[in-house]
C-alpha cells in the first residue's frame, strides 16, 4: 500500500531536530523579546507558560497524532477523518504557499546583511541604507516597478538551496540538513548571547526585560499576547506538523516528541530575549537614553537597530555575523518545513515522485517570491501580506480546525486513545479541556480584538487600496483555494474513517528501497 511504502525519519532525533527547526524561526528571534517586554517582562513567563501548557502543547500533540495515524498530507489525512475537512487541509496548504513566497525573502535579506556587517556597509544610517539603498523601497506603497537585482540573487541562492535539500528526501534531506543547521545555530546564537552580556549596559537591558510587572496579569491583553505568542512560534495551525508526523513510525512517542520540541522552542525564546535585550541595554546606554526608546521588533530591530548597535559596539563585525547567519539558519529550518507541506500535499494528490514534485511545487512557490518581492514595492508588500496571512489565515485556519475536529466531528477522544497507546504521557480530560474548550475560545477572542482594530484603523495606517485590497485578497484567496482544490477528485482516493479503520493496518517492516534512503 501506499502508505506503507511512505518514507520515514531516520530516527526519533532526526525527527525532534526538524520539529525543533520548524519551530525556531524568525519569530523566536525578533518576536518574543518584543512581546514579553511590553507584556509585564519577567511576569509575562507565567501567562506564556500556562499558553504553552494549555494550547501550545495539546495542539501540538494533536496535529502529531492526525500525522502519525494516518500517515498523509494535511489534506488527504483530514479527508481520512471525513471527506468535507479536506478543505481545511488545501486550506492551509494555500497558506504554506503564501508564507513561504515572502519567508524566504527575508531569509535571503540575513544572507545579504552578513556579508554588509563585515564593512559594516551600512554607515551612519541604518534605516536609510536598509529602505533607500539596499531595497530601494518606493516611497509610497503601490505596484512593482524596479527590479532590485540585490535582493533577487540572494534570494534565488536560498531557493536553490531549499529546493535541493527537499529533493534529497525525508531522511538524507530534511533530516540532515537540520542534524547540521541546529548544532551551527545553537553554537552561533549561544556565541552571540556571550559576546551580548558581557557589553557595557546589558543588564540595563536585561533588567529592562525580566523585570516583573505583577499588575500586567490582570490585564487580558497580557494573555491574549501569551497566547499569540505561543501559538504563532510553534509552527502549528497550518499543517507543518500534521506533515513531519506522517513520517514518523507506527511506535513513535508522540506526547514525549512534543514536550521536547515544545520546550525546545521557549528555551530559544529565552535565550533569544536574553541576547535581544543585552544588545539594547548596550544601546541604550551608549545613546545615552533609556532601554523602552531603543526597544522594536521584527523587520525594525532585525535590519535597522541591530545594525546601529554593531556600528558602535567593540567586533562588532563578528557579532553582526553570528547574530545575521543565525537569522539565516533559524529561517531556512523554518522555510524547508513550510514548502514540505506543500510538497507531500502533492505527492498524495497526484501520486508524483519527489523530485518531480518538488521542482514543481517549490519551483512555483520560488518563482512567484522572485517575481514579487525583489522589486521596490517587495518591502510594502511583505509587511502587507504577513499580517493578513498570519491573523485572518494561520490563526482562523487554526481555530476552523479545531473546532471541526473537536466540536463537529468529535474526534479528540479517539485521536487521544491513539496518541496514548505509544506515548509516555498519557492524553486524558486535562487534553479534551484544552483542545475543546479553551484553546477555540482564546483563537476565537483573538480574532474578534484583531478584526475590531482592524476595522478602527487599516493596519499601519496604510490607504485603502493597493496593499489593503491586497491583504485581503490573499488571506481570502487562501480560504477559497482550499475549498476548490478540495472538490477536485482524487488520483487514488484515500478511505475515511468511515470506510476503513486505519489503525487496524499492521505496522510494516521498511522496503528496500527505504533501507537505501531513496528520496521518492
Amino acid at each position: 500500500m501506499e502508505q506503507q511504502n511512505r518514507e520515514q525519519w531516520g530516527s526519533r532525533a532526526g525527527f525532534l531536530l526538524a520539529a525543533i527547526g520548524s519551530a525556531v524561526g524568525l519569530g523566536n528571534i525578533w518576536r518574543f523579546p518584543a512581546e514579553a517586554y511590553r507584556n509585564g517582562g519577567g511576569a509575562f513567563l507565567l501567562p506564556y507558560l500556562i499558553a504553552l501548557l494549555t494550547a501550545g502543547l495539546p495542539l501540538l500533540i494533536l496535529e502529531y497524532t492526525i500525522g502519525r495515524k494516518y500517515r498523509r498530507s494535511p489534506p488527504a489525512a483530514l479527508r481520512q477523518i471525513s471527506r468535507p475537512a479536506e478543505a481545511i487541509g488545501w486550506w492551509q496548504v494555500a497558506i504554506c504557499f503564501i508564507i513561504a513566497s515572502y519567508y524566504a525573502v527575508i531569509v535571503a535579506w540575513a544572507v545579504r546583511y552578513a556579508g554588509f556587517s563585515v564593512g559594516k556597509e551600512w554607515g551612519k544610517d541604518p534605516e536609510s541604507f536598509f529602505s533607500g539603498d539596499f531595497l530601494h523601497a518606493a516611497a509610497e506603497p503601490g505596484g512593482p516597478s524596479e527590479f532590485v537585482a540585490g535582493v533577487f540573487w540572494p534570494l534565488l541562492g536560498v531557493w536553490a538551496l531549499v529546493l535541493v535539500i527537499l529533493a534529497l528526501g525525508v531522511r538524507r534531506g530534511i533530516e540532515t540538513a537540520n542534524k547540521i543547521f541546529i548544532p551551527l545555530l545553537v553554537l552561533f546564537f549561544g556565541a552571540l548571547v556571550v559576546r551580548a552580556v558581557t557589553l557595557d549596559g546589558a543588564s540595563k537591558g536585561l533588567d529592562a526585560l525580566f523585570s516583573p510587572d505583577w499588575g500586567a496579569l490582570t490585564d487580558g491583553s497580557v494573555w491574549i499576547a501569551a497566547y499569540g505568542q505561543i501559538f504563532f512560534s510553534l509552527s502549528i495551525g497550518f499543517g507543518i506538523m500534521v506533515t513531519y508526523a506522517s513520517y514518523l513510525g507506527r511506535k513513535a512517542d508522540l506526547s514525549g516528541s512534543a514536550l521536547v520540541a515544545g520546550f525546545a522552542n521557549s528555551s530559544f525564546e529565552i535565550l533569544a530575549g536574553i541576547g535581544v535585550f543585552a544588545t539594547l541595554g548596550f544601546m541604550a546606554q551608549a545613546n545615552g537614553v533609556a532601554v523602552n526608546e531603543v526597544v522594536s521588533d521584527g523587520v525594525g530591530l532585525a535590519f535597522i537597530a541591530f545594525p546601529t548597535v554593531i556600528s558602535e559596539m567593540p567586533m562588532g563585525a563578528l557579532f553582526g555575523v553570528l547574530f545575521f547567519v543565525s537569522l539565516a539558519i533559524a529561517g531556512i529550518t523554518s522555510l524547508v518545513s513550510i514548502v514540505q507541506v506543500v510538497v507531500s500535499a502533492v505527492q498524495d494528490r497526484t501520486g508524483m515522485r519527489r523530485v518531480p514534485a518538488v521542482l514543481t511545487v517549490g519551483g512555483a512557490i520560488a518563482v512567484a517570491s522572485l517575481a514579487v518581492f525583489p522589486t521596490d514595492a517587495g518591502l510594502s508588500i511583505l509587511d502587507a501580506v504577513d499580517h493578513f496571512i498570519n491573523q485572518y489565515g494561520i490563526a482562523l485556519a487554526a481555530l476552523v480546525f479545531l473546532v471541526v475536529t473537536a466540536w463537529v466531528l468529535r474526534r479528540v477522544g479517539p485521536l487521544g486513545e491513539h496518541a496514548n497507546a505509544t506515548s509516555a504521557v498519557r492524553m486524558g480530560l486535562w487534553w479534551r479541556v484544552c483542545l475543546g474548550v479553551v484553546t477555540p475560545l482564546v483563537l476565537g477572542w483573538m480574532m474578534v480584538d484583531s478584526l475590531r482594530a482592524e476595522f478602527d484603523e487599516n493596519y499601519g495606517g496604510m490607504p485603502t487600496g493597493f496593499l489593503a485590497w491586497a491583504g485581503w485578497g490573499v488571506a481570502g484567496g487562501a480560504l477559497l483555494i482550499g475549498a476548490l482544490l478540495a472538490l477536485v477528485p482524487w488520483r487514488n482516493a484515500p478511505a475515511s474513517d468511515t470506510d476503513a479503520d486505519t489503525d487496524a493496518e499492521p505496522e510494516s517492516s521498511p522496503s528496500p528501497s527505504q533501507e537505501k534512503e531513496e528520496a521518492h
